[in-house]
């Protein structure tokens, strides 16, 4: 009987370390986002990513982002947010604008899982740009040079995507150095 008791722990053990081994992550700031957790989850988790978190929960889109999805995210880092002109962050931060800043953070998130590879291929296809449609609804444009991916929002501002492809339970963040606005 304790052999047999012995044998099951080993087994869930090895079981624990396959499981493990096999877990994607990628390191954003110094921490691991493991694809075992939700977006909202591991941008909480990044010391790079607490702009972009606070404002998800701000905006009521932390229970979105935990959700099944799939979802692919333009994450600004903190840095990205400091770039913005002075005032356009605090500003729509005040809870009298907290319909501007859903309307920000929905736009920095497109249904379903798009990776550098497939926005590299729609590039392509499309001649040189593609047209991404975000949950707000409002267009992101796609280029490429080379490895180099481009964002560009409707009024023309531009982002670039740092980190790619970091994979989430419920689909993807790309880490961008440009905060995208909608009109």
């Amino acid at each position: 009987m304790k052999t047999f008791t012995g044998m099951a722990v080993a087994l869930v053990c090895m079981s624990c370390s396959v499981h493990a081994a096999t877990q994607k992550s990628t390191e954003v700031g110094g921490v691991q986002m493991l694809s075992k957790s939700s977006i909202a989850e591991n941008a909480a988790a990044s010391p790079v990513l607490t702009m972009f978190a606070a404002d998800l929960k701000s905006a009521g889109l932390q229970d979105k982002l935990n959700d099944k999805g799939p979802y692919t995210v333009f994450a600004p880092t903190d840095d990205a947010f400091k770039k913005l002109p002075a005032g356009t962050a605090d500003g729509l931060r005040k809870p009298e604008n907290s319909a501007d800043l859903t309307k920000v953070m929905t736009y920095l998130v497109v249904p379903g899982k798009i990776t550098s590879a497939k926005l590299k291929k729609m590039v392509h296809k499309g001649h040189g740009t593609a047209t991404l449609t975000s949950m707000e609804g409002e267009a992101i444009t796609v280029k490429t040079a080379g490895d180099v991916i481009t964002l560009t929002d409707e009024k023309g501002d531009s982002a670039v995507i740092l980190t790619a492809d970091v994979p989430q339970k419920n689909g993807l963040i790309h880490i961008v150095d440009g905060v995208l606005l909608p009109n």
